[in-house]
């Protein structure tokens, strides 16, 4: 079945039959049933990564980058319609899918959350038990234990939880602890990660922050130190919500939206789901080495000491307050943008056009922002970090590039259709 368009107003929306794989001619047969099991398991990753503890955002896109990694090898095995990504289990073509995204799934998060194995095993045996018995069922199971091996053979010893020092500055520039919390990175190992896409995330090191004295520097300084603050006169309600929205932006939840919705099989929304984890989980991961490179300092503590950056068109405020409260971790660049460019511009080749809507419900802000293009998000996410008071623009410009980077290339050396 081939991807129709059909055109909205001045959006371009893009459908698939439900239940229908876009495979080329020839392809073998795939049993996938009406439930999409894909779907439903990265509700159940997305669960899994909540319930471990204190979320950690660049941590939980590689997570779930192996959990997807893992279900798309499984899945795209059996319908063998696209590259796969570590490996090509040894499938059949009546293989069940729905036994292969779970088993996969299932072994992955067991795998990386062991604490949690008795509630994924309640969930796994209610998805195996909706397979019928018999050769399909057994050969997706054994698909999925495949898949799940080989991505946690090829993650092993990858960087994950490894030494990393976090430096503490003293000079204009450099980055020092945050108020409120005075926190340090649960996490700074992550910018050392193998990447699950590009050969080199240092190849991708951004030109980092404006110098201190340029008029660059001064701009963007004063830019956030008005719009950004708790206190803004500048900053409209909309962007208000904005900035909060994307602080705790409903990912995966509109990726489960755009599968759902466009009637994606459970081949497609594997594929989706792969192609869009893998790209952000390395633009974080380059995102993070990229600020270990720079480690420069937040706003909040800029404008605190403007006094010393050795800057006239800057005047320091010390009671200063952000929108949002600042991340424990370096400024430049900005992960949010490293990641959400990845996801907009995966999500453009995936579909094969920009002109896709979407919205997403935030529960923490009680709100749904929507929007008529990827690119749309891509922009606004730059101007509500800005807007929340914790990044300079520069460092979301760099961000941006960043991701594009990681996913253009993810798209053109990975999850190419077999012909």
């Amino acid at each position: 079945m081939r991807l129709r368009a059909r055109r909205s107003g001045a959006v371009l929306t893009v459908l698939a039959a439900a239940g229908a794989a876009l495979v080329p001619a020839g392809a073998p047969a795939v049993a996938v049933s009406a439930a999409n099991a894909v779907v439903v398991w990265n509700q159940h990753t997305e669960d899994t990564i909540r319930n471990a503890g204190p979320f950690v955002p660049h941590v939980a896109l590689i997570n779930r980058a192996m959990v997807h990694g893992a279900v798309y090898d499984a899945v795209n095995g059996i319908a063998r319609t696209h590259r796969p990504y570590l490996v090509q289990v040894d499938a059949q073509p009546g293989d069940s899918v729905d036994a292969a995204a779970a088993t996969a799934a299932f072994r992955m998060l067991t795998h990386l959350f062991p604490a949690q194995t008795a509630a994924l095993q309640g969930k796994y045996d209610t998805a195996l038990a909706a397979v019928p018995d018999g050769p399909a069922k057994l050969g997706g199971i054994t698909d999925g234990e495949q898949a799940a091996t080989a991505m946690i053979e090829a993650r092993t010893g990858d960087g994950r939880g490894g030494p990393a020092d976090v430096v503490i500055g003293t000079e204009p520039g450099q980055w020092r602890p945050t108020p409120p919390a005075f926190a340090i990175d649960p996490a700074p190992w992550a910018g050392n990660v193998k990447p699950f896409l590009v050969p080199d995330v240092a190849a991708l090191r951004s030109g980092g922050p404006n110098p201190l004295t340029s008029a660059a520097y001064a701009e963007e300084f004063n830019e956030v130190k008005s719009v950004g603050s708790r206190t803004s006169t500048t900053r409209t309600a909309d962007q208000t919500d904005a900035a909060r929205w994307w602080a705790s932006v409903p990912q995966e939840a509109m990726l489960r939206a755009l599968a759902t919705g466009h009637g994606l099989s459970a081949p497609d929304s594997a594929r989706l789901f792969a192609q869009v984890g893998l790209s952000t989980a390395d633009a974080v991961i380059a995102c993070h080495n990229d600020k270990a490179h720079w480690k420069s300092w937040r706003p909040v503590t800029a404008i605190h000491e403007a006094a010393n950056d050795g800057n006239p068109a800057t005047a320091p405020d010390p009671s200063w307050v952000p929108l949002l409260d600042t991340p424990p971790w370096y400024e430049h660049s900005s992960g949010h943008s490293c990641n959400i460019s990845a996801w907009s511009y995966a999500l453009t080749d995936f579909f094969g056009t920009d002109k896709v809507a979407f919205s997403g419900f935030n529960a923490v802000t009680g709100t749904t922002r929507s929007f008529t293009r990827f690119s749309q998000a891509r922009k606004e996410i730059i101007d509500a970090r800005v807007w929340g008071g914790i990044h300079f623009r520069t460092a979301d410009h760099h961000g941006a590039v960043i991701g594009k980077k990681v996913a253009h290339y993810g798209a053109k050396h990975y999850f190419q259709p077999v012909r």
